[in-house]
């Protein structure tokens, strides 16, 4: 008995939840070490702010289209809770210029964006096109996001080092955004399938980065800057000439479901 493309596409988001839960786990031992600090220690809030906003569009999407939707409602809801969590303890022991950098993002991008959108769209738009104009939206959002990989694939390329694109995480987003592909395609939902794949595209090419520089002689950097990756599924903010415990430079990474 053949399965029928619902069934798969059901399997696809399944797997792309259980994925996806693990990696929006990923940050908590850096949660860990703040409140055990009692400091936010440079990180910055962005990555946490952009992946509630995330979340929150593809809620809003799942909730006007309905059919098929249960899948990204489950793992967004949870998104938008731990990152809820994970902003809370930022902000308790983030000092207080940037804890009111991170109320005034906020209120910009998570209040005022999404509540004028969800406004315009209500007042605005009807039915087939009202879902149009939110897959949209969902649409150009992750491909900005799946795009910002680029700065951390150049800061390889030219330290030809290794250190801030663990193989590990690459494969898994790579693999995570193969699930939600399928699921999208499966179910003829390209607002979902198109932005994963440049999420895979952007996966495959780090993964050849570091087999290509993982034995590379590293070269310094004269004036190493922070590097902030956002690709919709993970956030990394490098801290130079801040080491943990350990001698590694502190990472942060933040996972968006879709």
């Amino acid at each position: 008995m053949a399965i029928s493309h619902e069934t798969w596409a059901f399997i696809f988001g399944l797997l792309g939840n259980v994925i996806s839960f693990m990696v929006f786990l990923a940050p908590l031992p850096t949660f860990y070490q703040i409140y055990k600090k009692k400091s936010s220690e440079g990180f910055q809030s962005l990555p946490y702010v952009v992946a509630l906003f995330s979340s929150m569009l593809w809620i809003y999407y799942a909730l006007v289209k309905k059919d098929a939707s249960l899948l990204l409602i489950t793992i967004n809801s949870f998104g938008c809770v731990i990152e809820t969590i994970h902003l809370a303890i930022f902000l308790v022991y983030a000092p207080s210029k940037t804890r009111l950098w991170t109320i005034k993002l906020l209120l910009m991008l998570n209040v005022f964006g999404f509540g004028g959108m969800l406004l315009s769209t209500l007042y605005l738009t009807t039915g087939s096109k009202r879902l149009s104009v939110i897959g949209w939206i969902c649409l150009v959002f992750n491909i900005s996001v799946f795009a910002a990989p680029l700065c951390i694939m150049k800061r390889v390329i030219k330290t030809r080092s290794v250190e801030f694109m663990p193989f590990s995480l690459s494969s898994s987003l790579t693999i995570n955004a193969v699930m939600w592909f399928f699921y999208g395609l499966l179910l003829k939902d390209y607002y979902i399938a198109l932005p994963n794949t440049l999420g895979f595209l952007f996966g495959i090419i780090q993964m050849v980065l570091y087999l290509v520089y993982r034995n590379a002689k590293p070269q310094t950097l004269e004036e190493p800057t922070k590097v902030q990756e956002l690709n919709g599924h993970i956030i990394d903010v490098v801290k130079p000439n801040h080491a943990t415990k350990n001698g590694h430079v502190p990472v942060i990474e933040i996972a968006s479901s879709v």
